[in-house]
């Protein structure tokens, strides 16, 4: 546990988080890199001397990060970085596909020209990407395109909740045994690559349309099969509608 505390890279004094902000931030970002392995106690003393802070915003991030499932106060072990399997993991990408849906179906009705403009600049930049095969880009605009969405669904509730579900997306994938690290970050394999443009392209045009619930159908089916993609959920079958 020692060694796996002083992986945990101490607060800078030029972040203007609170302490408890940000040992939550930087305890969640090593609990989803591995740095604190599943199951691994953790000591709020020695995460403290690791951060090089108190004990009380260690002890303030580790009740959020047991809010979010992702550490668990166990008898007689005190509290331990939670072990999500398959099945728990395929169970919360279920939820944040449905709210992935609802942000996308916001947004067909609330997206603005200028908006909807970068969206599809952020489509051809992804078609760009995936014929030049290159993941990084591609992970960055696929992210710039989701982002894009939540922001003009409007909605704080649901973003909030969106960005909670998708801290545990890398969990979820593969770890980097020599692949590409953007396309472990999209959840995709090469060969799925213009699948996942197609996609993309289908959640512009409904969103274009102004059809809200063909924009939701196609987004929550995008997510889903990202997910079959990896082997935490059977594979999903498309919406059937033109566009």
């Amino acid at each position: 546990m020692a060694a796996a505390a002083n992986q945990v890279a101490p607060p800078t004094e030029a972040d203007p988080l609170s302490l408890g902000e940000r040992a939550y931030h930087q305890l969640r970002a090593a609990i989803v890199e591995g740095a604190l392995a599943p199951g691994a106690r953790v000591s709020e003393r020695r995460l403290a001397t690791a951060l090089g802070i108190s004990a009380q915003p260690v002890r303030e991030a580790l009740w959020r990060l047991e809010q979010d499932g992702m550490v668990v106060t166990l008898p007689r072990r005190g509290t331990v970085v939670a072990a999500l399997g398959p099945r728990h993991l395929g169970e919360l990408g279920r939820i944040r596909a449905a709210l992935e849906g609802v942000a996308a179906a916001l947004a067909a009705e609330r997206l603005t020209a200028p908006a909807l403009a970068t969206l599809g600049e952020t489509v051809r930049t992804m078609r760009r990407a995936t014929a030049a095969a290159d993941t990084e880009a591609l992970a960055e605009a696929n992210e710039r395109f989701h982002a894009l969405l939540r922001t003009a669904a409007g909605n704080v509730f649901l973003v909030r909740s969106l960005e909670a579900l998708r801290a545990y997306d890398p969990l979820g994938r593969p770890r980097d045994q020599g692949g590409d690290q953007g396309t472990r970050l999209l959840g995709s394999t090469p060969r799925d690559l213009p699948r996942a443009l197609r996609e993309h392209v289908g959640i512009l045009a409904a969103v274009r349309q102004r059809d809200p619930a063909l924009a939701e159908a196609r987004m929550r089916a995008h997510v889903l099969r990202s997910l079959a993609t990896n082997g935490l959920l059977a594979p999903q079958r498309a919406p059937r509608r033109g566009g």
